[in-house]
């Protein structure tokens, strides 16, 4: 595999998504491309998500929520899911993974703070099973 493109898919592309999204570009640089989208997406990045992630270093405040699209879909060689159940898009030849986690909207930053730990953890774990050592 030449340079992996990864796509993080979520309902609403405001928080989860966008801070794995987040992570991804922060350890792994232009190692990797990245994209993220959603099923129904927001109007705005989750305010919580954003506070959590500029705590640690990784700013994604101009990230905007936005559909994901076929082309995202064809570029990914993994597409990561979390929430959006049936609608996330599926090709063959692709490889998926569903990562379980609490949805961040309309939580306290304390909760965020938790899961965008968890969101770490999963993208390192990620990155391992792609060759690709964190940056950070």
């Amino acid at each position: 595999m030449t340079r992996p493109a990864v796509l993080f898919l979520c309902v609403h592309n405001a928080g989860r998504s966008q801070m794995a999204a987040g992570w991804l570009r922060h350890l792994a640089g232009d190692r990797v491309d990245v994209y993220s989208g959603g099923s129904n997406p927001g109007s705005d990045t989750n305010p919580a998500a954003i506070a959590a992630m500029s705590e640690v270093g990784v700013d994604i405040s101009s990230h905007r929520p936005q559909p994901w699209t076929n082309e995202m879909v064809a570029a990914a060689d993994v597409v990561v899911s979390m929430g959006c159940g049936d609608v996330c898009p599926v090709l063959p030849g692709k490889r998926y993974e569903d990562w379980e986690l609490t949805d961040p909207a309309n939580q306290p930053v304390e909760i965020v703070r938790d899961v965008r730990d968890e969101i770490r953890a999963h993208v390192v774990e990620l990155m391992a099973s792609l060759g690709l050592d964190p940056a950070a």
